[in-house]
């Protein structure tokens, strides 16, 4: 059996986050909800991937930046063309890159920063292990 991942991160604007996940890297809303026991979400993802990221914000609650430049989610595009499609669209969309604090994630990805201050790295590469 392989496990479904989410991974879960607070937030103090999920608005932000909304514009930076799914308008500008393309991800798709898969669910939001609005005073849950004090909290606000939204998860994001692809519909039948095994993965799906959730920012949740709680009221009252200062969530500080993320703690480190090494905080990344590396997406693999292993097609040159729909891999530089997905930078221009983030930098379209008011993200500029930022240079990767590994310089492996400079040879063959584009590095971009969220509101929250987390990276993810657009990677032209094929995922193997």
């Amino acid at each position: 059996m392989i496990p479904k991942l989410r991974v879960a991160r607070p937030t103090n604007n999920l608005a932000a986050l909304r514009h930076f996940y799914v308008d500008a890297l393309g991800l798709s809303e898969l669910y939001a909800f609005a005073g849950h026991n004090e909290f606000d979400g939204l998860m994001v993802g692809q519909p039948q991937a095994p993965y799906h990221l959730e920012f949740t914000r709680q009221e009252g609650y200062e969530v500080p930046p993320a703690p480190t430049a090494e905080n990344l989610l590396v997406f693999y595009l292993p097609e040159p063309a729909a891999w530089q499609a997905a930078v221009a669209w983030m930098q379209a969309h008011g993200y500029p890159p930022v240079p990767a604090h590994n310089p492996y994630w400079n040879r063959q990805g584009v590095t971009f920063e969220d509101p929250n201050g987390y990276r993810i790295v657009l990677q032209q590469a094929a995922w193997t292990l």
